[in-house]
């Protein structure tokens, strides 16, 4: 079982539109409304595989309660935590050239009782899971170290922690030693302070996080492939994609996928890159199944091209 946390789950409406135009009426040309957050992403991607997976969330009011009416739709168990403030919700507009607006809403703020009834609910369910995969931002009212305690109490009961978190979320937990930590470019470069313009760069900033306390990084360099940087080597693996549709999702679905094959190593790198690569061309949010993997389109290999410049720079 995979159980997955997420602080600041969201209501999620995606739009597809032609493109934007500011101060036009835009007529949207599809419409989807899903559960949001990276750690429900990663459930729903979890789900689609055919595996268990539990979702703890704090929801709230209306958009909550459908959140949680969604989760079950779909088979994933949910374990909520009961807040005062409403779920926020969340719009994306995704154009046809594959650009994605997205507006998030900043969320409910969590007492300190909210807050510590949902480390509890963690720490009950931990016993039976294979992984925990902290996910997303902290609403307000959670304190940076947050997901270090949650790390900290995680590891004392024996679990294995997945973190997919930026910014001072995320280096106050790296000393705790998270198994895996998963940051795209803009995340790493923001860790340790400076820019990526290579992928000998995101190699060795992976490898300062690791000095920090991670004990594997998995890093998403979005067009231009992934990095697993671990005490057992360094991996490089990208994918032959035909069309973007949406890349709402995609890292989570990655993750899924790294976890679902063991989370760790080269199979489990290859299986990350082909669940990504499934997820952006499906619509909106969606989460691939096994039959939208294309495992062949994966290539993994230990000789990183450290000089190749990236597409997309991390500034």
């Amino acid at each position: 079982m995979i159980l997955t946390v997420t602080p600041n789950p969201s209501l999620d409406r995606t739009y597809e539109v032609p493109a934007l135009a500011r101060g036009e009426v835009l007529r949207a040309t599809g419409e989807r409304v899903d559960p949001g957050g990276k750690g429900v992403n990663v459930s729903r991607a979890v789900a689609a595989a055919g595996r268990r997976t539990v979702a703890v969330l704090p929801l709230g009011g209306a958009p909550g309660a459908l959140v949680a009416d969604l989760l079950d739709a779909r088979g994933i168990e949910v374990a909520p935590v009961p807040v005062a403030g409403a779920t926020r919700s969340n719009i994306a507009l995704a154009e046809t050239d594959g650009v994605l607006t997205k507006i998030n809403a900043p969320g409910p703020e969590l007492s300190p009782a909210e807050q510590e009834s949902l480390l509890e609910t963690v720490r009950r369910l931990s016993r039976d899971a294979d992984w925990i995969a902290c996910c997303g931002s902290l609403p307000r009212g959670l304190a940076p170290s947050w997901y270090a305690e949650l790390v900290a109490r995680a590891h004392r009961a024996g679990c294995r922690i997945a973190l997919d978190t930026s910014g001072p979320a995320l280096l106050r937990a790296l000393p705790e030693r998270p198994d895996v930590v998963k940051p795209n470019a803009e995340e790493l470069a923001r860790a340790v302070g400076r820019p990526l313009a290579t992928v000998g760069d995101a190699v060795r900033a992976s490898v300062v996080l690791r000095g920090l306390g991670a004990r594997a990084v998995l890093a998403s360099l979005g067009a231009d492939g992934q990095l697993l940087v671990s005490g057992a080597g360094t991996w490089f693996a990208t994918a032959r994609v035909s069309a973007v549709r949406s890349n709402v999702g995609a890292g989570d679905a990655s993750l899924a996928g790294f976890l679902i094959a063991g989370g760790a190593g080269p199979g489990a790198l290859a299986s990350a890159v082909a669940h990504g690569a499934a997820a952006v061309r499906l619509p909106g949010s969606e989460m691939p199944t096994p039959a939208d993997l294309d495992p062949a389109a994966v290539t993994v290999t230990t000789e990183v091209p450290m000089d190749r410049v990236l597409k997309e720079p991390a500034p």
